[in-house]
């Protein structure tokens, strides 16, 4: 292991919050780059640890070649990145078949990304091929694995196969978001077992971000926690995150961190349309961004995603509700300075 890969092991388990960036469009749907850069500044701004760029909340269709914005927003992420003055951890998302994988992966290293986020997503290989398939891409860069819910391309993905993957040495988190308490269980249980102290474990189930913190796992005498989150959630709100990581930090809820939990939960039901099967999930984040006056408008890259029936006031009641967990005053006072130079 060397010193670089040391210092982002310990970064990754001090706990970081890490949102997923969106990408911003203008109405012809092609990259607004002043706004692409505001959100990066934003969230630099907001206190967030880490940048997960080139992931499911960016749109996996990026990556087409008829769309061609990869590059283009890996680099202007970086870039942000380099000019905010601090250490932040950049992390890009990695998928496909091996040589598109190990392809991208070779492309954030050369953009001086520290991991890749690595989805499984449309492989129907069984564990030994998913194995050798991660291998090949930890040997260009290390990896956060990715366990994503089914609702929106994830496959499920056995407590055996977390256990063996936690066994190739590139490994230096994973993120767990199958939505599933089970599931969930499934990968704390592989890193408990496999007596590795350098992989920490991210909440991605934005149903269950403040549990999931807050919590502390059994597993045979090792007690477990997460880190951090890598969220599309935090892709809005990302200062209330930062305060709302602080807080779970010593472990056990308080009543005001339960009540907290629910209305959290509440919050990422609206903003990823979970009564529509997630169908609005990135429009939602989107909606709240553009209210901010960070984005221009809802567009995404297919044409058919959109709010939901009823989305829109869903968004209105939960921020109503809580504003104390909103970044509203936060995003006006700083989104001049963030749209500029």
């Amino acid at each position: 292991m060397d010193a670089s890969d040391a210092g982002l092991r310990r970064r990754l388990g001090a706990g970081l919050v890490i949102p997923a960036h969106p990408l911003a469009l203008d109405a012809r749907r092609r990259l607004d780059e002043r706004r692409q850069r505001a959100l990066s500044r934003y969230y630099l701004a907001a206190g967030a640890g880490g940048l997960a760029v080139g992931v499911h909340t960016t749109q996996f269709a990026i990556r087409e070649s008829a769309v061609g914005l990869l590059r283009p927003v890996l680099e202007l992420a970086a870039e942000e990145v380099a000019r905010c003055g601090r250490q932040v951890v950049r992390i890009g998302g990695v998928c496909g078949a091996t040589s598109q994988a190990v392809s991208e992966a070779t492309l954030l290293r050369d953009l001086g990304y520290d991991a890749g986020l690595l989805s499984l997503a449309g492989h129907s290989g069984d564990d030994d091929a998913l194995l050798a398939h991660c291998r090949a891409v930890g040997e260009v860069l290390p990896l956060v694995g990715f366990y994503l819910q089914p609702a929106v391309g994830g496959r499920v993905l056995s407590h055996a196969f977390w256990r063996r993957f936690v066994e190739i040495p590139a490994v230096v988190a994973i993120k767990v978001a199958p939505f599933d308490r089970y599931r969930t269980l499934d990968v704390v249980r592989a890193v408990a077992l496999s007596g590795r102290d350098d992989v920490a474990l991210y909440t991605g189930n934005d149903d269950c971000v403040v549990a999931d913190l807050a919590g502390v796992f059994d597993v045979e005498g090792r007690r477990m926690r997460f880190a951090g989150g890598l969220l599309g959630h935090w892709a809005v709100d990302t200062r209330a995150a930062v305060a709302l990581l602080d807080r779970c930090r010593p472990g056990g809820m308080d009543a005001r961190l339960a009540a907290d939990a629910v209305a959290v939960t509440e919050m990422n039901a609206a903003y990823f349309d979970a009564a529509h099967g997630f169908r609005g999930c990135i429009a939602g984040l989107h909606e709240v961004l553009r209210r901010q006056g960070l984005l221009e408008g809802i567009w995404c890259l297919d044409e058919g995603e959109g709010l939901s029936p009823g989305q829109a006031a869903e968004i209105d009641r939960v921020r109503r509700a809580r504003p104390d967990l909103c970044d509203d005053a936060f995003v006006a006072a700083g989104r001049d300075a963030w749209l500029s130079g």
